[in-house]
């Protein structure tokens, strides 16, 4: 382990302490320790949940078994509850000084059972939300487009994150979904896998039963390339998935170009990849890549549409707000940059905690017109 990881493990671990004494202190504070818990086996307790993530992900990456898959599971899902908590307890000194300042006459544990509730009725909500699956139909318009893909459909995933939290089952209720809708094309674009130690060829098996007539394409994204990245790519294509390795192939007249994570990132190896695959600007083309982000090298090189993933949509708050900082109107749904389209998916599944507040896991369905 690097000093770099361990670095930013301490930070983080730091944080995941001072969020989780936070939470106890203010209900200490505002509520009292229950007679039947003494306040030390509070404060052991809120020691193991504050550690219990970070544990976890060290497990997940070293173990592939249902104690470690299980213990993954609610350590990220506690994650995420206690993220709505962290907020709730800021919530209640900022409400606690609005009422001494007003002379308002709440009581204190109103006020804690109001902002917990609803810190805990958010994160229920979360979780239900992100396990509901939804198909989002788009239609694009693209220049020159052949007569033969006019009236088609593509369907678009991204961020499946199988691996600890999502396995299998959740791979075959998407492939159950994507084969009623009976695209001609399907894409995937990127991160496909969690990236932790996991039987990579179990998690993707039921992705054999994609049957569009024109072929299912695969690109890599960040999570693919963390450690292992050929074995991610290997088990792709074991599952049936037509690698697009930073090339582009002409389907009936529709150029597609797929670039993986790494090389799409950067600006000046993207330029050189789509400058290799001579886009014929008179000719409709599509490129995959993971992420939104380097939209005016791919609409320089001539690129009618991209479809990319990656950002979640920032899964719940307050990353949700971070991720429109960072990507602006790019961060979901059909944008214009240009003269090209840019659709980026919210993807269907999640990374670290399994929820979804502010944001909602999807199938993308694209006709073409």
């Amino acid at each position: 382990m690097g000093r770099g990881l361990l670095a930013f493990l301490a930070i983080f671990q730091s944080i995941l302490f001072a969020a989780h004494f936070l939470v106890l202190d203010t209900w200490l504070n505002f509520w009292g320790v229950p007679p039947a818990i003494p306040l030390l086996a509070a404060k052991l307790g809120t020691t193991l949940l504050a550690v219990s993530f970070v544990v976890a992900s060290l497990l997940s990456f070293r173990y592939w078994n249902a104690f470690t898959r299980n213990f993954y599971r609610l350590a990220a899902a506690w994650l995420g509850i206690v993220n709505f908590l962290f907020f709730a307890a800021i919530a209640v000194w900022i409400t606690t000084g609005i009422k001494f300042a007003g002379g308002f006459a709440w009581r204190d544990k109103t006020i804690v059972a109001v902002w917990f509730g609803t810190a805990l009725a958010a994160a229920v909500w979360g979780i239900i939300n992100a396990s509901l699956t939804r198909v989002n139909r788009i239609t694009v318009r693209l220049p020159n487009l052949p007569e033969a893909w006019r009236g088609r459909k593509a369907a678009m995933i991204s961020d499946l994150h199988l691996g600890h939290v999502r396995g299998a089952e959740f791979a075959r209720s998407l492939v159950a979904t994507i084969r009623q809708l009976r695209p001609e094309i399907v894409f995937l674009a990127g991160d496909l896998y969690d990236g932790a130690f996991a039987d990579l060829d179990e998690l993707a098996g039921p992705l054999r039963s994609l049957n569009a007539p024109l072929g299912n394409y695969f690109v890599a994204g960040n999570h693919e390339e963390m450690h292992n990245h050929q074995g991610h790519l290997r088990a792709a294509q074991g599952a049936g998935l037509r690698l697009l390795n930073n090339e582009k192939i002409t389907v009936d007249g529709l150029q597609i170009v797929g670039v993986h994570h790494y090389d799409a990132a950067r600006p000046e190896r993207l330029s050189k990849v789509l400058e290799r695959a001579a886009i014929d600007r008179l000719q409709p083309s599509v490129l995959i890549v993971h992420a939104p982000d380097q939209l005016a090298v791919a609409e320089k090189a001539g690129i009618s549409l991209q479809l990319s993933g990656h950002t979640h949509r920032g899964q719940f708050f307050p990353w949700t707000w971070f991720t429109s900082l960072i990507y602006r109107q790019f961060v979901y749904g059909l944008q214009r940059f240009g003269d090209m389209l840019v659709y980026t998916s919210s993807g269907a599944g999640t990374w670290g905690p399994p929820l979804r507040v502010g944001s909602r896991p999807e199938i993308v369905l694209i006709h073409f017109e």
